[in-house]
């Protein structure tokens, strides 16, 4: 899945040049930047398909992942050992023949493997000899992958008509020169262990959960950028999730997932148990509602995207469609490539990715950084404005009109940068309290005489396809949490088994109106240049008409041997038939959200 699953702006000044005073030796910083010079002064030079630029990424840190269910930890933990989950992995890039055609130029037609690199594993420790040895080897090979590539590039575009975007191939940007101090990664394994399995022992005490786990995951890393050109950066970079999750089983076969998270900068400054406790209980509360709750035939009608789906429905539906790579490769759809000065969205609704910010609020936002991949300084990349498309997501590819990255250009180990999202944000002039947005659904309802409305009030993620093929060009959300709402004042009925589905031009024009409950949705988002953190932040959305599908059933019985802790609980009581009616909600409480 795509989220878990630019732009047209004045010149952005570049930030300052900073530096630590007395700042400590680095022997990798010296070793990036010494064999960088050596491989430009050498295979600058090569006579066929000179080198004109090179640049080195390096993660260098420790990540760590902790897991209990049922009151036993689930995966290994090391916690004597200093140098668990310890890493550093280089990335090379290189750049042969001209910023106007070079190797990295799209092959049309059949598959094109270029974006994908070997990522070299660095050693650990800082001995210069050891590190330049495998620097000198990874560059080697990129280099001899790079001439390669560059004779498929050239044939390529002998064969083929001429292109749509002639735009360069590469953006020259003026180095940058940012370092931080290095921060190293600490976490009392041990601590967090203990926390863990007392906080997934509470599932024990409920019978029909069939799956239950409390993860800890998050990294402490020290991102290095360093290119021919002179940019040398060091950025240090930390991330803390603390997860909960579990599944039951409908006695239709039907699997039934949630989960709550928790994120911060550091494990510190995740929640106290006692909230963490009351997420449990309310969780399980959830799912054993869903267990009973009807299945929803599929549905066109009024609904509302609460918050953090709509936080979704914009990343997948808008997000992917303006990152800027998607709008000269012949093979994407192009949704929005022509219609930058037309309206795209309703004239309430405006869009910026903005990856400089740290928080909407109280809430940490997983898109942030100073840098991006290629080295350019993160900028917020005005899209939308007043419903009126201002430009794209931009990394080091220009594109026709926009030939400079705003500081998009993101990618894991191992692969090419491209255009991502940082920091997704919805703003919106027609807001309205959630109470208000949801009587206009029962106004809506009844005005289009449907016997009942949506509200989506959570999801998981969702996916979305962007290119020009077969399939058609869509979008599939994921929800968690859907309720009917009846417009003769019945309380709110709880529903399962539906994905929210549609295509993006229709969908943009079905939205009426807004709450006034903005809020963030933190993620994981997969795409070409692999997973990046993401955030989107968005109001609750009133549609005039969105579609739902029913979910792919499972055909597989609840379990027949009763669970080992409750031998003699009828644990199956309530799902056993079809007609026990769902848990309902009262108006009031069908909507928790809030800024």
């Amino acid at each position: 899945m795509r989220f878990r699953s630019g732009i047209l702006l004045a010149v952005v000044g570049l930030l300052p040049i900073t530096a630590v005073a007395a700042e400590p030796p680095d022997p990798l910083m010296d070793s990036l930047a010494a064999e960088a010079k050596r491989a430009s002064d050498t295979l600058s030079k090569a006579p066929d398909a000179p080198l004109y630029y090179l640049s080195y990424r390096v993660r260098d840190g420790a990540s760590y992942e902790l897991s209990a269910s049922f009151g036993a930890m689930s995966s290994a933990v090391d916690a004597d050992d200093p140098l668990s989950g310890r890493m550093r992995v280089l990335d090379v890039s290189t750049r042969v023949g001209s910023p106007q055609l070079d190797n990295t130029h799209k092959l049309r037609g059949g598959y094109d493997f270029g974006g994908y690199r070997r990522a070299t594993q660095l050693p650990i420790d800082d001995d210069a000899a050891a590190l330049r040895l495998a620097m000198w080897q990874a560059t080697d090979h990129a280099y001899q992958s790079a001439v390669k590539q560059l004779i498929r590039v050239r044939a390529n575009k002998t064969v083929k008509v001429a292109e749509a975007d002639e735009a360069d191939d590469f953006d020259t940007e003026p180095p940058q020169v940012h370092l931080e101090p290095r921060k190293p990664q600490t976490l009392d394994r041990k601590a967090w262990a203990a926390r863990l399995k007392k906080l997934s022992a509470l599932f024990k005490d409920h019978p029909s959960i069939l799956h239950s786990q409390v993860s800890l995951s998050g990294y402490g890393w020290n991102n290095y950028f360093v290119d021919t050109a002179g940019a040398r950066i060091r950025e240090p970079q930390s991330f803390a999730r603390l997860m909960i999750s579990a599944s039951t089983k409908a006695a239709d076969g039907m699997e039934l997932d949630l989960y709550k998270d928790f994120e911060a900068v550091t494990a510190a400054q995740l929640p106290s148990d006692k909230e963490l406790e009351a997420s449990i209980k309310d969780l399980v509360s959830k799912l054993e509602a869903l267990r009973v709750a009807p299945v929803v035939d599929p549905y066109s009608g009024p609904a509302i995207v609460t918050n953090r789906a709509a936080a979704v429905f914009f990343h997948e539906i808008f997000g992917h469609r303006v990152e800027g790579h998607r709008q000269k490769d012949a093979d994407e759809g192009h949704t929005f490539t022509h219609k930058v000065g037309q309206p795209v969205l309703p004239a309430f609704l405006s869009v910026v990715d903005d990856p400089t910010r740290t928080r909407f609020g109280e809430t940490l936002l997983n898109g942030h950084y100073l840098y991006d991949d290629d080295g350019v300084p993160a900028q917020a990349a005005p899209l939308v404005e007043n419903g009126v498309l201002k430009g794209f997501l931009m990394g080091r590819s220009p594109i026709a009109g926009f030939p400079h990255s705003n500081g998009h250009g993101r990618a894991m180990p191992g692969l090419a940068t491209v255009a991502r999202q940082g920091n997704l944000i919805v703003t919106s002039t027609k807001k309205v309290p959630f109470a208000e947005l949801r009587k206009q659904l029962i106004d809506e309802v009844k005005k289009q005489k449907k016997p009942y409305g949506l509200i989506f009030d959570d999801i998981s993620g969702g996916f979305t396809q962007t290119r020009a093929e077969m399939t058609p060009q869509a979008f599939k959300v994921l929800p968690l949490i859907v309720r009917r709402v009846y417009p003769d004042g019945r309380p709110d009925e709880l529903v399962r088994g539906v994905n929210l589905i549609g295509t993006p031009l229709e969908s943009f024009e079905k939205i009426l109106a807004t709450g006034d409950d903005d809020a963030v949705f933190n993620g994981y988002c997969g795409a070409e240049s692999g997973f990046v953190p993401v955030a989107a932040v968005a109001p609750s959305l009133l549609l005039g008409e969105i579609e739902v599908e029913r979910q792919t059933p499972n055909h597989e019985r609840l379990p027949i041997l009763p669970p080992p802790l409750h031998p003699n609980a009828p644990w199956d009581e309530g799902v056993a038939a079809s007609t026990t009616p769902a848990t309902a909600v009262t108006p009031a409480a069908a909507h928790p959200g809030g800024k």
